[in-house]
């Protein structure tokens, strides 16, 4: 027994040693790696350095708006109606079933209530969650229900620094883009400079807090951010999965918070098609980018009830086009630039072809007609449509759908960005032409990696700086057709001129062209400059930052406040309210009283009621307006002074003369009308309506009015109106 105990301790002796042996070998391994120049430690501490610099702009920027959005409110010393009325036209919509979750007496009441509504359009049941992608204000509703913190946190404040915190999440994905194009942290910290500066370009976060992109664009962000990484070169394949679950959780969550997600997908496909047309990316790589986007598209399809719109949506279309053509239409890259050149054609041709053919059969199949509106605009803003029809009209003739206002580069380059970014567009773009053109005219590259293909090349670009390049030019045509779409191009537009600024590539080209290109004086021009622009930044707008930041004004609109007011305690709480989208958004807020119609405008049933609740501004008889009301479930209608006699649009756009152009009747004021137009029967509504004639005093009652609204109270005809609008 003691003989085998010595042994045991022999043994375990032995094993000790073994194991110190071998903590050690792995110590001196490591010790090695880091001295080797693949990781050292002034690298570890490079790299820290970088990660505190992302994260402390982005906080700076949170901080930044949210000290705007007090300073401009005064919205810690208003009134809650006040804190309500601030949430303007559709932000306060959305807010109003936050506020909804946390008045329910449990969750599953408040889910419940969502999913079998009937208090947001009247006579009408629609699932909530179905209609609208309001997820985010049912998890932030739960979650303020379920964490300890009401006693010292209110449920404004906890809604609204969630939004703001959102900012510092797009700041921070912004800053990794650029970090991953350029090799330097350096391009992360002027993006981040360049985005605070830019916030009137940038961002409008700080009063339109509840708009649906300001909770996916941060997420909108992420995802750029996870597929430049994806398509960097040297990815491990258990990097590039946990890079592609990112990628589809960055892009469900985007889809999840914004009903416009469809459409940007569709662009961001095209950015996909393109460079797999061009032989930029790998066959691989263009597949998972399309799983990636469809899978969240299914996902999203699922958790709103089977919303028909996603599967009706012409980017689920053009990816399972894009899939199916290119599965079977073989050898496509093959051959001379001209049998290449009309393959592509043939190919481009046939994918459009199936996802209009696609389109259409689902559409019909599910007989939707959601997003008519957004095609009606679309064709009328370009001249390919009817000029008179309401819908497109409310968007055309609002300033955000314009385009893009020149003054827009002047602010840009005012802050310097402008000007690099050009640069890096221009000089790249110049190197994507020649590289396309190479890749077309080289038969012999097919089969070969990317890789090594582009390394035996003179000119190169990597799949991931090619993927931006066409991101921002896409995106950028986007913006200059469409003002409200440049919230989608600004941002990324940082990051992509900080690359420029910081980036090898455009140094290295410049200093090849005079012949003194090292690596001493790459780096040393790679660090100098983006020094020398943040220093410049710093030196002019810092003072200018303090000078909007020490700004006081505060929120003031006794009118509203009066309405609001007078409809909590002098009407019953199911009272049905009808009015301009815009006001009753904010009624629904702040007396949960139940509506007519509201701004999301994304239901053709919906968009129709709206165009008759509208009818109050359009020239016709109290007899009519009464009946349309009626039908509608109306007890009381809102008349807007500012809309009765609206100055801020000119003739032709004003809400009256799209309603006497929708209509046949000729526009009030001097100017020309188009020849079919007749002379209305009767007077303007809004207008005629205060004269107390008895043929409205026979149908309204006026039960309050200030100087900006006016409230009648609909009395019951003889005949109710059958029909349900």
């Amino acid at each position: 027994v003691t003989g085998s105990m010595d042994a045991d301790c022999v043994l375990v002796k032995e094993v000790r040693a073994e194991f110190r042996c071998y903590q050690w070998r792995h110590l001196i391994l490591f010790y090695v790696i880091l001295s080797s120049g693949v990781w050292t430690w002034r690298t570890v501490l490079w790299v820290a350095i970088g990660w505190i610099v992302g994260i402390s702009l982005g906080m700076l920027c949170c901080i930044y708006v949210a000290t705007l959005h007090e300073n401009d409110l005064w919205f810690s010393n208003i009134k809650e109606v006040e804190r309500e009325i601030s949430f303007r036209t559709e932000c306060g919509l959305y807010y109003s079933y936050y506020k909804q979750m946390l008045r329910a007496p449990s969750i599953q009441q408040g889910l419940s209530e969502l999913i079998s509504d009937n208090a947001t359009e009247s006579k009408r049941t629609i699932n909530l969650l179905r209609r609208m992608n309001i997820y985010q204000e049912v998890f932030l509703g739960v979650l303020y229900r379920i964490l300890p913190i009401q006693a010292y946190l209110e449920p404004v404040y906890f809604y609204i620094y969630t939004v703001f915190s959102l900012q510092a999440v797009y700041v921070i994905a912004l800053f990794i883009t650029s970090w991953l194009l350029s090799g330097s942290w350096l391009a992360g910290a002027l993006t981040g400079v360049w985005y605070i500066l830019n916030r009137v370009d940038t961002t409008r976060v700080e009063f339109t807090i509840s708009l649906r992109e300001n909770w996916s664009l941060p997420f909108f962000a992420l995802q750029i951010a996870a597929i430049t990484c994806y398509l960097r070169p040297h990815l491990k394949p258990i990097q590039q999965k946990v890079v592609l679950w990112l990628m589809f959780l960055a892009t469900l969550c985007f889809c999840l918070t914004w009903q416009f997600n469809q459409f940007i997908l569709l662009v961001q496909a095209l950015i996909i098609f393109t460079l797999d047309c061009l032989d930029l990316i790998s066959t691989e790589q263009v597949t998972c980018l399309y799983l990636v986007q469809v899978s969240s598209l299914l996902s999203v399809w699922l958790l709103q009830f089977c919303n028909s719109m996603i599967l009706g949506s012409l980017a689920l279309s053009f990816i399972v086009s894009a899939l199916f053509v290119k599965h079977f239409q073989r050898g496509l890259k093959t051959g001379g630039l001209a049998a290449r050149l009309g393959k592509l054609l043939l190919h481009t041709v046939l994918v459009l072809a199936l996802t209009f053919t696609i389109n259409y059969l689902a559409k019909v199949t599910l007989q939707l007609r959601s997003d008519e509106h957004i095609f009606k605009f679309i064709k009328s803003k370009f001249g390919l449509g009817p000029t008179r029809d309401f819908d497109a009209s409310l968007y055309l003739c609002e300033e955000a759908f314009g385009l893009l206002p020149l003054d827009t580069f002047d602010r840009l380059a005012g802050t310097l960005l402008a000007y690099p970014y050009l640069v890096t567009l221009i000089v790249l773009l110049v190197m994507l032409a020649l590289l396309t053109l190479d890749n077309l005219c080289d038969s012999s590259a097919v089969g070969r990696p990317l890789k090594g293909r582009f390394e035996e090349r003179p000119i190169c670009m990597r799949a991931d700086v090619a993927y931006n390049l066409l991101h921002t030019v896409f995106f950028g045509l986007l913006a200059l057709s469409t003002m409200r779409m440049k919230y989608l191009w600004t941002g990324h537009m940082c990051a992509f001129a900080a690359y420029g600024v910081c980036g090898k590539e455009l140094w290295s080209l410049c200093l090849n062209m005079i012949h003194c290109n090292t690596k001493t004086k790459l780096r040393l021009i790679r660090y100098t400059v983006p020094l020398a622009i943040l220093g410049f930044l710093y030196y002019k707008f810092w003072p200018k930052l303090m000078t909007e930041v020490s700004e006081l004004r505060e929120f003031y609109d006794p009118d509203t406040v009066e309405l609001m007011t007078w409809i909590s305690s002098k009407t019953p709480k199911t009272a049905v309210f009808a009015g301009s989208m815009q006001l009753l958004a904010g009624i629904k807020l702040c007396t949960g009283r139940v509506l007519t119609n509201h701004p999301h405008y994304e239901d053709r049933a919906l968009r129709e009621r709206t165009r008759q609740v509208y009818q109050i501004y359009a020239q016709q008889s109290p007899e009519e307006v009464h009946r349309i009301l009626r039908a509608a479930g109306a007890d009381f209608v809102v008349m807007e002074d500012s809309v009765c006699y609206e100055r801020r649009h000119g003739r032709g756009c004003r809400l009256r003369d799209l309603l006497d152009l929708a209509n046949g009747h000729i526009m009030d004021g001097p100017g020309d009308n188009d020849p079919d137009l007749v002379h209305a029967s009767h007077p303007r509504f809004c207008a005629s309506v205060k004269t107390d004639g008895p043929a409205y005093t026979a149908l309204f009652t006026r039960v309050f009015q200030n100087k900006t609204f006016h409230v009648y109270k609909l009395k019951k005809g003889k005949k109710r109106a059958k029909r349900d609008l």
